[in-house]
């Protein structure tokens, strides 16, 4: 569940996302100059899809610390991700990151594909 601390921020990552990025972090040997990229782009069965890795900050790049993980997103994404939460499932069922998003119109089954 988000903490109030994320009110203000642009996206929200649940502690579960937390534990899972910094152990992603640390078994992969992820160079602290890089950050966790939260984005989107065209494709999927509905339209667009979420992107989530790590990359270097570029000028279009907007920079947030959030639980302790410093998050970019594309200022030209804001709009498809404000409010968004971004969790991790690992369950019977279910295993990975899943993405809450409020400004989507139509999701896809899968769960990482939208539209908006």
């Amino acid at each position: 569940m988000a903490t109030d601390t994320q009110q203000h921020s642009i996206i929200q990552l649940t502690d579960r996302a937390v534990r899972q990025i910094a152990d992603i972090r640390r078994k992969e040997q992820i160079p602290e100059d890089q950050y966790l990229r939260v984005g989107v782009k065209g494709g999927g069965c509905a339209g667009m899809s979420y992107e989530l890795g790590f990359d270097h900050k570029t000028e279009n790049d907007e920079l947030e610390t959030i639980n302790g993980v410093e998050v970019i997103i594309d200022k030209r994404h804001v709009l498809y991700l404000a409010g968004i939460q971004v969790d991790f499932k690992d369950g019977l069922d279910a295993r990975g990151f899943t993405f809450e998003n409020p400004n989507a119109s139509s999701t896809c089954g899968c769960g990482i594909s939208f539209s908006a």
